[in-house]
């Protein structure tokens, strides 16, 4: 291996075209740090883009263009706060930076007038600001490390999200970018590297947790005329949405991530796996991956090293089972996406047959933090076993959805409560779903629990690949565990007959005992009082012989709510009773004759026919005609309906 000739910084410095100004000042120009314009950031990632930031962005450009304003629009990624969404910040000429919250097309055009006259709108919430050097403070506002949400977050992987331009390799080289992975091949070779990663205690941070330094030494010590890195970004898990929004956020940080890699395990070719549903994602991946070409970061002998390295985008169908590791493998080959037996594992025997390492987005975007300089700092976070941060999606019935970056043996309840507001409508917290269809529920005596790898496995739940679903009391849990089997098993590949068969007969149980019985005279009453002992049977054996590590997970779901909530699965069979009134089958209407007016309004909208009455007098339903669909509920206006 050849030696970089030339300071590294100066030799990516050069690759910047200065447009005619001093290279300090294009550099401070380049980070935010000073503007000779107004700038306008609007966070166009995915959850930004659904809360309304096109129109948003449309009545940004027609303001500029009516007022004949020159001001430089920019379209960044999530900063993490989803809930605020669409986020505008404006940093004007010696001015902070600052960012408001919820600006829908509607604001825009009191937002600017203000802003351009150095008020701030009273009707839009103003987040934080940004300090950055001799630049004027916005009296009152908090600084972005002070807000509450971010106060506690350790953001190595999300630290450029919503603050760089995606798809400017310069102001990703301006911000230290490519100076570790050219530092690393100037200074390692690569059995160096694997010991650094191995020593960082960087584990994967898609599920298993496994030491991703001695994965990397497998494929590293197996001799082959050719090695593969893919970085699996096919996010499948509901709730999850961490990948995405780092690859719309920070592409250039996964592509040099994926390049330290591919250096530590001896790969010279390489895949990102990721799901067609990500158009905004795949569109910024291969502008970032069509930047690092033309700089010769990508290619052949690159700045003269003798490292060849490229990068493909392989899209996905969006199949749940291609998350795991052989079916991956399968897809990218062109063939159906099933699992096969281990051993061989990938990184001996891989794809096309050659060593593979896979590795998840996040695992990938957290390389530039430890290689080569940041290796201590990155052990100094996290537990003994669990180093360094873990990125989280939070979303249900918490007050501020989005993501969160935290050190890891932070605790669940810090997460949800310390940074996510903790539960709406002072609404009780009742679970938080950890680790989407894979892993389990966290209750209210273990909310204290570290996120660590083995801490969380110690009570039945798992890390996961990060996403995390609050619950509060209108939550059913068997309802809860009916979604997720619903859906592992409509995903199963079918290959295998414990995880085809066995998720089958686990929904058909569920579904059995969150419906009324149609006929108690058969055996379903018998059936419906098996269900529990039959569940917990069924998920065992689906755990032990299942071919893939999904197929094996597959019953945490339902296992780890029974565990927890065991009595309210002993409500749904015995009683026909959900205590949260979600399972509308077993819901029992009735109808106050007191408050009835006889209005007929329900009867007339009853899809059954299941009301009756004169016009004038009570009304009253018959049980065994009604199908628990609420309408009558819906449309009554005197409040006469009542559910028990």
């Amino acid at each position: 291996m050849e030696r970089i000739t030339g300071n590294i910084q100066d030799i990516l410095f050069s690759k910047i075209d200065t447009n005619g100004i001093s290279i300090d000042e294009n550099l401070s120009l380049l980070r935010r740090e000073t503007v000779k314009k107004p700038v306008i950031y609007l966070g166009a990632g995915t959850c930004g883009l659904g809360a309304g930031a096109g129109k948003t962005l449309e009545r940004i450009v027609d303001y500029l263009d009516k007022n004949s304003i020159d001001a430089e629009v920019v379209e960044v990624g999530c900063i993490g706060l989803c809930a605020a969404e669409p986020i505008v910040d404006i940093q004007l000429p010696d001015h902070n930076r600052v960012s408001f919250s919820k600006v829908t097309s509607d604001k825009v055009k009191n937002l600017l007038d203000s802003i351009f006259k150095l008020e701030l709108p009273e009707d839009i919430e103003t987040i934080y600001q940004f300090p950055s050097g001799e630049n004027r403070s916005w009296e009152n506002v908090i600084n972005f490390s002070e807000h509450p949400y971010f106060i506690k977050q350790e953001r190595l992987v999300l630290k450029n999200c919503g603050a760089l331009d995606p798809v400017s390799i310069d102001e990703y080289i301006a911000a230290g970018g490519y100076t570790s992975y050219l530092s690393t091949i100037n200074r390692y070779n690569s059995e160096q590297i694997c010991d650094m990663v191995e020593d960082s205690g960087l584990r994967g941070r898609g599920g298993g947790g496994f030491t991703t330094g001695k994965k990397w030494k497998f494929a590293l010590n197996t001799k082959a005329d050719q090695k593969y890195l893919i970085c699996n970004a096919d996010e499948g898990d509901p709730g999850a949405f961490m990948d995405r929004a780092v690859i719309e956020g920070d592409p250039h940080k996964l592509l040099e991530g994926m390049m330290i890699a591919a250096f530590g395990i001896g790969a010279t070719k390489s895949y990102v796996y990721i799901r067609a549903e990500y158009p905004l994602a795949i569109e910024r991946l291969n502008k970032a991956i069509a930047q690092a070409k033309e700089y010769g970061l990508l290619g052949k002998n690159i700045f003269g090293s003798g490292v060849d390295f490229e990068i493909k985008v392989k899209m996905g169908a969006g199949a749940f089972v291609c998350g795991e590791e052989t079916a991956l493998i399968n897809s990218v080959e062109g063939k159906r996406g099933m699992p096969i037996p281990r051993p061989p594992f990938p990184a001996v025997k891989g794809l096309f047959g050659k060593p593979t390492i896979i590795n998840n987005v996040e695992t990938l975007s957290c390389l530039p933090e430890i290689i080569p300089d940041g290796l201590e700092s990155f052990k100094s976070l996290g537990t003994e076993k669990s180093k360094g941060t873990k990125v989280f999606a939070l979303s249900g019935k918490v007050a501020l959805t989005g993501l969160v970056e935290v050190p890891m043996g932070t605790t669940i309840r810090e997460v949800i409560y310390g940074i996510a507001g903790g539960i709406p409508d002072n609404k009780k917290f009742k679970s938080v779903q950890i680790g989407g269809p894979s892993g389990g529920c966290i209750t209210e005596e273990n909310l204290d629990i570290e996120v660590d790898y083995d801490s969380l496995l110690s009570i039945g739940a798992m890390m996961g690949s990060g996403g995390l679903v609050v619950m509060d009391e209108d939550t059913c849990m068997v309802d809860v565990a009916k979604f997720f089997m619903d859906f592992i098993q409509r995903e199963s590949c079918g290959k295998c007959i414990p995880c085809r068969e066995g998720t089958r007969r686990m929904l058909e149980i569920l579904e059995s005992i969150t419906h009324k019985p149609v006929d108690e005279s058969k055996n379903e009453a018998l059936e419906r009082f098996k269900g529990i002992t039959q569940l917990e049977q069924l998920g065992q054996v689906i755990q032990e012989t299942s071919l893939c590590g999904l197929g094996q997970t597959a019953p945490n779901p339902v296992l780890s709510t029974l565990n927890w909530f065991r009595e309210e699965y002993e409500e749904h069979i015995f009683e026909r009773k959900c205590r949260a009134n979600v399972c509308t089958e077993l819901r029992t209407f009735t109808i106050d004759v007191d408050s009835c007016t006889g209005c007929t309004i329900c009867a007339k909208k009853c899809p059954t026919d299941a009301i009756i009455g004169s016009r004038k007098s009570p009304h009253f339903i018959v049980d065994n005609k009604c199908i628990g669909c609420g309408t009558c509920y819906d449309v009554c206006k005197f409040n006469s309906i009542v559910i028990s």
